[in-house]
């Protein structure tokens, strides 16, 4: 998906060209579109003998869809679980923290409004 939102459409061919250096297989790659299309992430346009392919959701939705699904999944819906999780597990630096800090209280003025 980083790839096709990257350039925003593309062939198979070019896509798996523009992989990184450690190349899946070029059936990976069709069995992952496969699946993404069946999951309304992409589609393709038709041009001869080959298929385009372009997204159809935007990074922000796809990653906020499998964050809840991971929060439901394996914390028991709970955000505070997974918060809790994500801030002891991580190694996260004091500054990073305090950067975390600073966004749950902006967002905590924001909804008092």
């Amino acid at each position: 998906m980083v790839i096709i939102w990257k350039h925003q459409r593309g062939f198979m061919k070019d896509i798996f060209n523009k992989y990184p250096h450690s190349k899946p297989a070029i059936t990976t790659i069709a069995t992952l579109f496969k699946r993404m299309q069946e999951k309304g992430y992409i589609a393709d346009n038709t041009i001869g003998n080959s298929r385009e392919y372009y997204p159809l959701v935007n990074k922000e939705n796809f990653f906020s869809s499998h964050v809840n699904g991971l929060i439901k999944n394996y914390y028991d819906n709970s955000l505070f679980q997974f918060a809790s999780f994500f801030t002891t597990a991580t190694n996260l630096i004091i500054l990073e923290l305090k950067d975390l800090k600073t966004i749950v209280d902006k967002e905590i003025k924001r909804k008092q409004k």
